[in-house]
């Protein structure tokens, strides 16, 4: 397996599928716009009549390929950065493709294809900002439904030709008309949601909204991370201590499974409950009780209380909120107040991490560990 869960094997069965559909798209939109009933003579008013049904039927066909590729490569645990790239560009590729498509036939008005493919322009590059910060943007459900309502409404306005004929009217009087656009029209409003739900999420990274300190990674696994701020700890002979809430133990293990660690790892608190907080490290209850368990004082107070009961030279304390619940106002999912004590005193540190809960506890880690290396000095 290569680093980060990624099958080193290329062609897996997934991947081929991801490919085949895109290599169908053409076929769809020839399907769809060429006069193909024409070659076959005599028969070309029957077929004319099938062409439209025929392309839906491979337009649903490549939509079905996208679900078995994504089983196939979670079932067979060949999930792989080639397939991460290529599944959604293959997605993209064909929504593109079928609204152009029905631009062209005048079934589809311009402006539709132009808000559909716009938000997808403007989230591809904040995804891509995203990720030269390091930062994971989770998807939510507004995005799952969009892809829906998109599929199910090019298929309809496949078969079903959208452009008035007479008055507005006899098209009211259409019920597949109709029908189609109220789900294109759905479909529409998802994507406008979807965006600014992605948007929103990314304020920080944007310009818009509160700048919040990143966690110096320089893209290093966290194994080697933690070696280094081991390393780094035993030349300067400083040691440390942790005291951790929602990463729940991580930091300890990341720091611990290295070798030698004990010279210089004093040990950690693992304050899961606001009244450990309080009772072991120390945490003042009335800011517990007036500001919550994810605040700049709690954190503050949780790595002095660490630091002084074991000992150390540097504490690192981590409090936040992993998710998926908990949410407070001003509080969103992935806040995490990071504290830091040493001879020269104490701070906190504000995060805003995206993703899951199991990746905003490890980017909690990554930066609790970083911060440890750049204390050391």
């Amino acid at each position: 397996m290569a680093d980060g869960g990624s099958s080193s094997k290329l062609w897996t069965p997934s991947n081929v599928i991801t490919l085949a559909r895109i290599l169908l798209v053409p076929i769809f939109v020839a399907a769809l716009l060429s006069p193909w009933p024409e070659w076959f003579g005599p028969h070309a008013s029957v077929l004319n009549d099938w062409k439209s049904i025929v392309a839906a039927a491979i337009f649903v066909l490549i939509s079905c390929t996208d679900w078995l590729d994504g089983y196939l490569a979670r079932s067979r645990n060949e999930v792989t950065d080639f397939g991460k790239f290529m599944d959604p560009l293959a997605d993209k590729i064909l929504v593109a493709a079928a609204l152009i498509a029905l631009v062209e036939l005048g079934s589809l008005p311009t402006w539709v294809t132009l808000v559909i493919l716009a938000r997808e322009f403007i989230v591809s590059g904040v995804r891509m900002m995203a990720a030269t910060e390091g930062v994971v943007i989770a998807a939510s459900m507004l995005g799952k439904f969009k892809t829906v309502f998109q599929m199910i409404a090019i298929v309809l306005f496949t078969v079903k030709d959208s452009h008035m004929i007479g008055s507005f009217g006899d098209a009211m009087g259409d019920a597949l008309w109709v029908f189609s656009w109220i789900v294109m029209l759905i479909a529409v409003g998802l994507t406008i949601a979807s965006m600014v739900d992605y948007l929103y999420k990314a304020r920080n990274l944007i310009g818009f909204g509160e700048k919040l300190d990143k966690p110096i990674v320089e893209n290093l696994s966290m194994e080697t991370l933690a070696a280094e701020v081991i390393e780094k700890a035993r030349e300067k002979s400083v040691t440390i201590a942790t005291a951790e809430s929602l990463t729940g133990g991580m930091i300890g293990e990341a720091l611990t499974s290295v070798a030698g660690s004990s010279v210089v790892f004093m040990g950690g608190v693992m304050s899961y409950t606001n009244d450990v907080k309080h009772r072991v490290l120390g945490v003042d209850g009335a800011i517990l009780d007036e500001e919550g368990a994810v605040c700049e004082r709690v954190a503050i107070g949780m790595a002095e209380g660490s630091k002084g009961l074991v000992g150390a030279d540097i504490a690192v304390s981590v409090t936040g909120i992993a998710g998926p619940g908990g949410a407070e106002p001003g509080k969103p999912v992935g806040t995490v107040w990071m504290g830091l004590s040493d001879a020269h005193g104490s701070i906190a540190k504000r995060y805003r991490f995206e993703g899951s809960r199991d990746q905003v506890r490890e980017q909690t880690t990554m930066a609790a560990l970083s911060a440890l290396l750049e204390a050391i000095g």
